[in-house]
């Protein structure tokens, strides 16, 4: 076998998260994910370092919005099926979950409340423009997190995706693709905590070390890019965040 390399989302149901992971037990391979929300956004690699090196303190909440846009004309049939994408908190939800279990250390979560809605996609009525969910961490860490497809016309970037990290020591906002009305680059982080109060510019700085480290693994059987109970786990808990919206 080889390893797997997949979008988001990377399963639909509990039932295919049980065959991939009994497959990854099977033959050792990596059944790896592009959670390119996290991975290929400089900023939210560098909040991830900036966390490692304790200056928020201990994580308390993670807050994610994220906004996309829904380019009506341009989706192939099975976008706008449930079966094939999975639900809007499966599909974009597992973005925001990933980072919420990656910003707060935790190895599991639960889904307190979840739930989802068509508001001006009538014409398509398995489709969802809407979602939103509550969880608590393991560690007792906790998040909030909104995806819509409701990105105006006029923003220049797909999505003002933004994120927000409150530790006992600090706090960290992203803001990934744009800073609306200021400044149209992307990767721009707001850093406070009890020494510091700044904004820090990290488009083109920081680069996006997952994909080196992930052929590294595969090459070397290491586990450094992600782990893949990482994975599996959140790929998991927005499938359970659909499933009880």
């Amino acid at each position: 076998g080889k390893h797997y390399f997949a979008d988001k989302p990377p399963l639909t149901t509990l039932d295919q998260l049980e065959m991939a992971k009994a497959k990854v037990r099977e033959t050792g391979k990596r059944y790896a994910v592009y959670f390119s929300e996290r991975l290929h956004v400089e900023a939210a690699v560098y909040a991830g370092e900036l966390i490692d090196q304790g200056l928020i303190g201990k994580v308390v909440q993670v807050v994610n919005l994220a906004p996309h846009r829904l380019s009506l004309f341009s989706r192939p049939k099975w976008f706008w099926e449930t079966e094939k994408y999975g639900g809007i908190l499966c599909d974009i939800g597992s973005h925001q979950i990933e980072q919420f279990l990656f910003y707060a250390g935790a190895e599991d979560a639960k889904v307190l409340h979840s739930k989802v809605g068509n508001y001006n996609t009538p014409q398509y009525p398995e489709f969802q423009d809407f979602g939103d969910a509550t969880l608590l961490a393991d560690n007792g860490a906790t998040m909030y997190f909104r995806v819509d497809w409701f990105t105006p016309d006029a923003l220049s970037v797909w999505g003002d995706g933004r994120t927000f990290v409150t530790g006992t020591d600090g706090m960290i906002e992203i803001r990934k693709y744009i800073d609306i009305g200021r400044d149209h680059t992307s990767d721009h982080l707001y850093l406070v905590n009890n020494e510091r109060e700044e904004h820090i510019e990290l488009k083109e700085k920081v680069g996006f070390p997952f994909f080196g480290q992930l052929i590294l693994d595969c090459l070397n059987g290491t586990d450094v890019s992600m782990s893949q109970e990482h994975i599996f786990k959140s790929a998991e808990l927005a499938i359970i965040a659909q499933n009880e919206a």
